[in-house]
């Protein structure tokens, strides 16, 4: 498991970023009864929603569902129960409840992905703190009818989004063949 494949199950769900239990307990080694199981157990370490929550039926049903609005195809690809959702410090709460070296070693991938994507969020942001500031500075020294840098700079964020759509790991197309199983 590596941290690229960490990052892709990270969601967004209610402005947290989170990854649910199914998720976990196949890294773990464990199935999703057993982590639910323990969860329960040890509810008071999970108190808020900035540990952990359970999704809605309505949350559920949209990670059921493709693109199309129907139900995905082949056993077990369904949400049956609710999942739970846990945050950077749910995940982190939970290996003290799950204490077992796979537990720890997958914690560790863990936080270094939530770490990564909290940096390049930063990065990101500081950067557009820089390139606003740029623009306010050379506004104010140049006259607008010269050149438009709300332009310019409005077409490089069209671009970082389009490159960011680009980026995006896409599903293979095609029929799978017992040769390239």
């Amino acid at each position: 498991m590596n941290l690229e494949h960490i990052q892709r199950k990270i969601y967004e769900i209610r402005g947290f970023k989170v990854i649910l239990d199914f998720d976990l307990a196949e890294w773990y080694g464990i199935e999703t009864k057993q982590l639910k199981r323990a969860v329960r157990r040890n509810i008071e370490r999970f108190e808020g929603e900035d540990f952990m929550f359970e999704l809605t039926n309505n949350e559920a049903d949209t990670l059921s569902r493709c693109q199309f609005g129907t139900l995905n195809s082949g056993r077990g690809s369904n949400i049956k129960y609710r999942p739970f959702a846990f945050t950077e410090l749910g995940v982190s709460m939970l290996s003290s409840v799950l204490n077992s070296k796979i537990a720890i070693d997958t914690n560790r991938k863990i936080m270094r992905a939530f770490v990564a994507i909290r940096q390049y969020i930063l990065n990101y942001s500081e950067l557009k703190h820089e390139l606003d500031n740029f623009m306010r500075e050379t506004n104010a020294r140049l006259d607008k009818s010269d050149i438009n840098f709300e332009a310019i700079f409005k077409l490089l964020d069209e671009l970082i989004s389009h490159k960011k759509e680009l980026e995006k790991p896409r599903n293979p197309i095609g029929f799978r063949t017992s040769a390239n199983s």
